[in-house]
């Protein structure tokens, strides 16, 4: 059985309680078990608790959620760059995929709610697909 982990940021939770609902949703069909859900104040909080939890040996990937909304200045665009970048520097380090399900950045809200439960499958599903490419790597 496939074992990860979600983390969802709480900031926009009418979107990101979507994408929560349609990747548990996901898990349940394709035999995934969860190991832990984390909630976080904000996309940028993902990345500490994905090192934490990409450390893990009962974790063979974490799932990330979070929806980054353009604002007046580009706040978004900071968050996401510097976001994507530790995610991805966390799943080299640590061997265990780490999937950026997270909306943004310059999104509106209108096309982040469009998108809610479309990131939400595909970061779970994409999961699955790295947990069994990685296998076939490494034996």
């Amino acid at each position: 059985m496939v074992r990860i982990a979600i983390i969802v940021s709480e900031f926009n939770p009418e979107v990101t309680g979507r994408m929560l609902a349609k990747a548990q949703d996901v898990c349940k069909k394709n035999s995934v078990e969860v190991v832990e859900t984390v909630r976080v104040p904000g996309a940028y909080d993902i990345a500490l608790i994905a090192s934490e939890l990409a450390k893990r040996s009962e974790i063979q990937a974490v799932v990330c959620l979070g929806a980054i909304i353009q604002g007046e200045t580009g706040h978004d665009k900071i968050i996401a760059q510097a976001l994507a970048k530790s995610l991805h520097e966390i799943s080299i380090e640590n061997r265990t995929p780490v999937l950026l399900g997270v909306i943004g950045p310059q999104a509106t809200q209108k096309q982040a709610e469009d998108r809610a439960e479309e990131y939400g499958e595909r970061a779970v599903l994409s999961a699955i697909n790295m947990i069994d490419t990685m296998k076939g790597l490494v034996g």
